[in-house]
């Protein structure tokens, strides 16, 4: 079987895109190679179709998320190709079973983390595993110069040593020069076919603003107003700012899930599901967020803070239009972003590391204030000699985006001075969403156009349904079952047959085989009249929600359990509610004592700030406390006026 063949067989594709085919020939002839593509690019079909043809053997994968492993074995299962994971998630018995399993090449890919390559029992076992290469997926991860640098990468360099004879492949999709060549050395690669991609994505505009919080707040809905019905990431730069943005949109009607470290596998897992299959198209994380994340049809990435390097902006904007159509990354940072990212460099012990830290700080704060192209920048920064100036796609290059964003910074300006003078007589949901809504306009305008011409918006809707159901049903990500862009093509060719479902761009012949008759009857339903079900949507806001759980005398601690969110964020917003008098202050929330010692410092240090009270008062009391009792007396204040 030939690469095409094979290509078409397993992946549905007819042709490859670029570096590709270089990069698996490279493999297959058992050279060495560096690959640095970006988001997007495919860069894990590049080893996946080399284990394929290479019969009896298995390529081992080192990868750093169980969650991204997991994922792609479930893909290459349903394809066809035989592979597993190997990871501290698995219980011990399956973990033995693996093993033996791959001992007698039955994977074609075996996937393990950094953590375990260190261990001596592994590389002892997998002595007795036929390899046919390595694969080090997220290379950057290695070297120190990189924005993840992760110490366990560095046992990577072992391998060279226990495998001498066996080709490394390095991938990865934002690595700078000095980077690359950490991984050339800390890997030991010898000789290696280097393949390095564009880092310029034309399909994607970049639009930076500088803002106050209340403008921010206002540009963001109005963003997420643009993309309505479109899957869109919003990058919060801390967990309470994840929690409080998603309960700031529910209260705008934009419906949000969120996404960070600290909430349960579980309840982030059906998070993240609910945005992967399009119940929910806002997903509002932390950059622990995204790696490994294959949707391609994400036509935005809005970022709250700047990010602490040029490389991670990269990676994580990149996550928008990876379908190739236009996409946007807009960054709305605030000046107190620069000041949070020169607090924790400070905190960094090791010098050379804080230096490295001082690098990345001042570069990603050059690119944000910078007035030259956005695109030409980006590439620069990864050592990219691009021979135009000027890109066409971002807020310097084209004048009516710039004139735009201003436009915009003024009218939500004047809704937060009018929302400001009515806010006794408004409630917090309006402050936005009751003003006008201005003029259509290039930034309002669909980025591309109507998907729903090019086929029927119920019918995809419908196979949209169809996919999350059966993907639920199977117990794997919706993606699994159909990739993003397929209801989108079966809506434009409407197959009737087994072999016209094979011409559909990414349905091979296992996957045909296992879905095409599912699908060939869906569409029949469809066509009998089968529509798909209308969700209601939710009729509380957050505030609502957490007015009514207090009024049912629920406790701080419970309101967060059940709403699902940290106790801080609970309390700011019982905060806010208490300062508009939506809410009465209850006496049980404070002790007595507690409460009298606030006040007698609010007296003498004021309501402005809250640091200086906190630093007045003993450390038993909270800034959670210190919050409820000055927005009692904000209150009180405002009322005497």
């Amino acid at each position: 079987m030939d690469l095409l063949e094979t290509l078409r067989h397993y992946w549905g594709y007819t042709s490859f895109r670029p570096l590709q085919e270089r990069t698996i020939r490279s493999l297959l002839g058992g050279r060495d190679v560096c690959v640095v593509m970006p988001t997007g690019g495919g860069k894990s079909l590049c080893y996946q179709l080399p284990a394929v043809m290479s019969a009896n053997k298995t390529v081992v994968v080192i990868s750093p998320l169980i969650a991204l492993m997991q994922d792609q074995v479930a893909q290459l299962v349903q394809m066809g190709i035989p592979s597993a994971a190997l990871n501290s998630s698995l219980p011990h018995p399956e973990q033995s079973r693996v093993m033996q399993r791959a001992s007698k090449s039955r994977y074609r890919l075996l996937y393990l983390s950094p953590e375990r390559i260190g261990r001596e029992d592994t590389m002892a076992w997998l002595q007795h595993v036929p390899i046919s290469f390595f694969v080090i997926d997220e290379a950057h991860c290695i070297s120190e110069w990189g924005h993840e640098f992760r110490p366990d990468y560095r046992q990577l360099s072992s391998l060279r040593v226990q495998f001498p004879e066996l080709p490394i492949a390095a991938f990865t999709a934002s690595a700078t020069r000095p980077v690359r060549h950490d991984i050339l050395e800390q890997l030991h690669l010898r000789d290696p076919d280097r393949y390095i991609a564009s880092f310029h994505r034309p399909n994607l505009r970049y639009l930076i603003r500088k803002c106050e919080g209340y403008t921010q707040r206002g540009l963001l809905v109005k963003a997420l107003r643009k993309y309505e019905g479109q899957s869109v990431i919003v990058y919060a730069p801390t967990i309470r700012g994840v929690e409080e943005t998603v309960d700031f949109l529910g209260d705008e009607g934009i419906r949000a899930v969120a996404y960070h470290g600290k909430m349960d596998s579980d309840t982030r897992k059906r998070s993240q599901e609910n945005w992967m299959s399009d119940e929910t198209r806002v997903l509002v994380g932390t950059i622990a967020f995204g790696l490994g994340i294959n949707k391609p049809s994400v036509r935005a990435v809005i970022h709250l803070a700047l990010p602490k390097s040029i490389e991670q902006y990269y990676q994580e904007a990149g996550r928008a239009g990876r379908d190739g159509q236009p996409a946007d990354c807009i960054l709305l940072w605030q000046s107190r972003d620069a000041g949070l990212l020169v607090y924790f460099i400070e905190q960094i012990a090791d010098p050379a590391e804080k230096e490295r830290a001082w690098q990345r700080y001042h570069a990603i704060l050059r690119f944000a204030e910078s007035r030259t192209c956005r695109h030409r920048q980006i590439c620069l920064h990864f050592g990219e000699k691009p021979k135009w100036s000027a890109c066409g796609a971002c807020d310097v290059c084209v004048a009516s985006l710039e004139r735009e964003l201003r436009r915009l910074d003024g009218e939500v300006q004047l809704m937060h001075s009018q929302a400001t003078k009515g806010r006794k007589k408004q409630k917090r949901s309006s402050r936005f969403s009751s003003e006008r809504p201005p003029r259509r306009s290039k930034f309002h305008e669909p980025l591309s156009k109507d998907r729903a011409a090019d086929g029927d918006a119920e019918l995809r809707e419908y196979l949209r349904e169809w996919r999350r159901t059966t993907a639920q049903q199977q117990g794997v990500p919706a993606f699994v079952v159909l990739h993003d862009t397929s209801p989108d093509e079966l809506c434009r060719l409407r197959p009737r047959s087994l072999s016209g479902i094979l011409g559909v761009s990414g349905f091979g012949e296992r996957k045909t085989a296992m879905y095409g008759g599912p699908i060939l009857e869906a569409l029949r339903r469809f066509e009998s009249g089968a529509r798909a079900t209308v969700v209601p949507q939710q009729t509380r806001t957050p505030a609502e929600e957490t007015k009514s759980l207090l009024a049912q005398g629920h406790t701080f601690d419970e309101i967060a359990r059940l709403r699902g969110r940290q106790l801080a964020t609970v309390v700011q917003m019982v905060v806010d509610l208490v300062e508009q008098g939506e809410v009465e202050f209850q006496a049980a929330w404070i002790d007595p004592g507690k409460r009298a010692q606030i006040e007698a410092a609010c007296e003498r240090l004021g309501l402005e700030r809250l640091r200086p009270l906190k630093e007045a008062l003993p450390p038993e009391i909270s800034f959670e406390e210190i919050r409820l009792v000055v927005a009692l007396l904000r209150r009180h204040k405002k009322q005497e006026v």
